[in-house]
């Protein structure tokens, strides 16, 4: 394991280990790595959220887990996170952008997470689309280069 390699997994486990409400603080740029600030031209916010959510994707990796990670933000504050843990839990729903929105949905005590945006590493599959859809988020992006996927459709399922 590198030092890099060593900094973000103590760095995962940190954020992981938090509660949510200890953890509803701005990110700080210090804190992530890994996608060039001008891929999304003009959302240096979105270019910090996606770090996150490539953060979690290498800690599902590390655990043995698929490569997907996500984040849901309120207000620029990160208020659910999403690591993928289909192998780890036996799960076939615990998609990275589900466990997202489920941690969101505990943190925030809502159902409704209207004015929140998913970060998440790859393109939400339907049944993920659906529930983001269902929970009331306003906006999906997706990808290291953070495409705007638009809002939440039922068009995929």
């Amino acid at each position: 394991m590198t030092a890099s390699s060593a900094h973000y997994r103590r760095l995962i486990l940190r954020i992981l280990s938090l509660p949510l409400a200890s953890a509803l603080v701005p990110v700080s740029n210090a804190a992530v790595s890994g996608v060039s600030s001008d891929s999304a031209p003009g959302a240096a916010d979105g270019v910090r959220f996606m770090r996150l959510a490539l953060d979690l994707k290498r800690h599902s990796v590390e655990r043995g887990d698929q490569a997907y990670g996500a984040v849901i933000v309120r207000a620029g504050q990160v208020v659910g996170r999403g690591p993928s843990r289909v192998v780890v839990d036996g799960d076939p729903t615990a998609h990275a952008e589900m466990e997202a929105i489920r941690d969101a949905a505990r943190g925030l005590e809502s159902r409704d997470l209207g004015g929140c945006v998913m970060y998440s590493t790859s393109r939400p599959c339907p049944m993920c689309e659906a529930a983001a859809y269902w929970a009331g988020l306003d906006r999906l992006f997706y990808g290291s280069d953070v495409i705007d996927g638009g809002p939440p459709s039922l068009t995929r399922c």
